[in-house]
């Protein structure tokens, strides 16, 4: 009778297995990796929306002005969020900072993180270096993501060995306070992977949008001959006089820009 369960239970596990893998991941342990203007802002936005986190940076000192910076920011955004609730503020800060632990050792830390988030220098061999490093001793769950505006995700995730497991994660600059991210799928990401990489952003309290791996992604895509053609009318001289005075008109010309990418990116 053993004998004739084992091919039963064999089978049972396997299909257990099966379902699990094919689940997302819900992620709520969060290493960053650099202590900059990104990823310190991306560590704020995670850690204040109940992750646990951990910002990751080569040296003491550059942590404890991220940390710092973090702070000031936490304060920042009180003011506004609790403006008729200063306890309630300090509350939110006090919680933040509690999800917000510091490390000088990426390696040691990834062990039991769920999704690794690369802001570091926008330089392919210098990230491909840190992710095949970490690909090494983070978890077969863990995905990987990096935040750069200019560098092809495909290439980075060719540095490890999940590249299935792996996306981008575009925030932008100040991210406590813009909505967006550009959500990137290589061809090799899974499904799985995306929807939980979406599902993490949205988490943190922002909008994300979906991006093939091309360059530029969206914004900055569009934003480069967007800016290339101002410097052209510029040199027209279509926008002397606005950029000379002030001028009423430029609240409109903003406004009317706002509301064709919104169209663009929302539908």
């Amino acid at each position: 009778m053993a004998f004739a369960t084992r091919p039963f239970v064999r089978a049972a596990s396997s299909t257990a297995a099966a379902t699990a893998a094919a689940k997302k991941l819900i992620v709520k342990h969060v290493t960053v990796i650099g202590g900059g203007l990104m990823g310190a802002g991306i560590a704020q936005v995670a850690a204040a929306s109940g992750h646990t986190v951990v910002l990751v940076d080569q040296s003491d000192e550059i942590l404890k002005k991220s940390t710092k910076g973090i702070e000031e920011s936490l304060k920042r955004v009180t003011k506004k969020k609790f403006a008729d609730k200063p306890e309630a503020g300090a509350e939110f800060i006090e919680k933040t900072l509690k999800n917000l632990t510091t490390s000088t050792d990426a390696v040691a830390v990834v062990h039991s993180t769920d999704l690794v988030i690369e802001a570091i220098v926008e330089n392919q061999e210098v990230k491909n270096d840190l992710f095949k490093r970490l690909d090494k001793f983070a978890p077969e769950h863990t995905i990987f993501a990096s935040n750069t505006s200019s560098l092809q995700i495909t290439q980075l995730a060719n540095s490890t060995t999940r590249q299935d497991r792996f996306g981008g994660l575009h925030f932008f600059n100040p991210v406590p306070m813009m909505k967006l991210v550009e959500v990137i799928k290589t061809p090799m990401t899974s499904q799985k992977t995306y929807e939980s990489l979406m599902d993490f952003s949205k988490a943190v309290g922002k909008s994300p949008v979906s991006c093939k791996d091309t360059p530029g992604f969206i914004v900055n895509r569009l934003l480069v001959p967007y800016m290339m053609e101002a410097v052209r009318l510029f040199e027209r001289g279509f926008w002397v006089s606005f950029l000379a005075t002030p001028s009423p008109e430029m609240p409109l010309i903003r406004q009317s820009l706002s509301l064709y990418l919104h169209r663009i990116f929302m539908g």
